[in-house]
């Protein structure tokens, strides 16, 4: 039986995909290349469509004995789904649902959903739990929320079994040095701090400094990327073994603002990294950190690099290998 991987040629799909495959799986990753990467795909069989081409999707499915999909498919720039919300819908909810029914035809039942801490907007506490108020801020979290639910509905009417992970900061790359973190145009702090040290941007932006956070600026909780692709494997493992669906967070339960990464960026790169405040962006919460508490339990996760220079340290060295990201130019189909 083989997974598939939807976005698998993206940054976490791209991990997870190496972890499936370090661990024996059959590997099958669809991926329309319009943000991915073929040289991050290390192994398995990829397909370069788009989850909306009904025909291209049924293919997939006929040639393939697929038992669970892992699904990362998605546009995922905040900033962008503020200024073109329908784009959002069109690709994450209506992608969603077209491979919902593509399963269901297939009669596939299990499925594993890359979703996001912003579907909980700014929380009423932290560390946030899975039970906590959901109110997105931002047109992105509310397609996730929205792919949550249809989920949900496809469970009740259909018994296809899904689990939810809501994380918070991806960071880090792949210890093999293989794989890493390569988006155009780049948004991610970590990244963007590094292509400074790197001399390939002159700073970086600190967006808004009047946060009600300890130095004003915004909080968030950073996992390694490798630690997120375990959960994944984890979670398509109890959806075998039976479980029940479910939704959980992915984080360390530690939060660290923009200043704190820039510097610790600045010990781990021995560069300068200069620094100027912008105006704040529209949509993003003050703080965002996650209790993983029912992820530790239920899934048994366990995240085995949370040290923030650890994490910066393993993407430092995979942006020093490769300056210009993976080097395509944005030329990758």
């Amino acid at each position: 039986m083989a997974v598939l991987v939807t976005g698998g040629a993206g940054y976490i799909g791209s991990h997870t995909v190496a972890e499936l495959l370090a661990l024996g799986e059959d590997v099958v990753v669809v991926d329309s290349l319009e943000t991915g990467h073929r040289e991050a795909v290390l192994g398995g069989k990829l397909y370069v469509c788009d989850l909306r081409d009904e025909a291209a999707m049924k293919k997939v499915f006929a040639e393939n004995d697929i038992d669970a999909v892992i699904h990362f498919a998605a546009n995922s720039l905040v900033g962008e789904s503020m200024t073109n919300p329908g784009k959002y819908y069109h690709n994450n909810v209506y992608g969603t649902l077209c491979l919902l029914e593509r399963m269901q035809e297939a009669g596939v039942k299990r499925i594993v959903f890359s979703s996001t801490a912003a579907t909980y907007g700014n929380p009423e506490r932290v560390p946030i739990e899975e039970s906590d108020r959901t109110e997105p801020t931002n047109a992105y979290g509310e397609t996730k929320l929205a792919m949550e639910r249809m989920m949900r509905w496809f469970d009740t009417a259909h018994g296809m079994k899904y689990v939810s992970l809501r994380y918070f900061n991806a960071a880090g790359a792949h210890e093999s040095g293989k794989i890493g973190e390569d988006h155009q145009p780049e948004t991610h702090l970590v990244p963007v701090v590094l292509q400074v040290a790197l001399g390939t941007r002159e700073a970086i932006s600190m967006f808004g400094d009047d946060y009600p956070t300890p130095d004003g600026t915004c909080i968030r909780d950073y996992i390694h990327v490798q630690d997120l692709a375990d959960a994944h494997v984890l979670a398509v493992k109890k959806l075998r073994e039976g479980g029940e669906s479910g939704v959980y967070n992915l984080g360390s339960g530690r939060g660290y603002s923009v200043r704190e990464v820039v510097e610790v960026a600045r010990r781990v790169t021995g560069r300068p990294i200069p620094a100027k405040v912008e105006p704040r962006r529209a949509g993003d919460p003050a703080i965002l950190v996650a209790s993983s508490a029912r992820t530790v339990a239920e899934l048994g996760w366990q995240p085995k690099r949370e040290s923030l220079e650890d994490i910066i340290a393993s993407a430092w060295s995979w942006h020093q290998a490769h300056p210009n990201g993976y080097g395509d130019g944005g030329e990758r189909s």
